[in-house]
């Protein structure tokens, strides 16, 4: 875990900027000793959104499987893939 002084990000930006890109971790930042914010890049919240998104979908898709909904093969979807694809070309 990275901690920083709101100081810090103040009076040393790129500093901060740059330990957030190379660490790929959030940056926290603390004001008056207490956490405050939470800072990273652009890239490292963008994969962890989309690691998220996918967790959604995945309780999603076992949700159903285990209520026992329709669920295709994965040689059936597959297919139906491939078949799109070639459809458009």
């Amino acid at each position: 875990m990275i901690i920083k002084p709101s100081t810090s990000l103040r009076n040393d930006y790129n500093t901060i900027s740059q330990i957030a890109h190379e660490e790929e971790k959030p940056v926290y930042i603390t004001k008056n000793g207490e956490g405050d914010l939470v800072l990273m890049s652009i890239d490292a919240f963008e994969k962890r959104e989309a690691i998220i998104e996918l967790k959604e979908k995945l309780l999603i898709a076992e949700e159903q499987r285990l209520n026992k909904e329709k669920t295709t093969s994965l040689d059936s979807a597959y297919k139906r893939i491939r078949k799109k694809i070639d459809d458009k070309l």
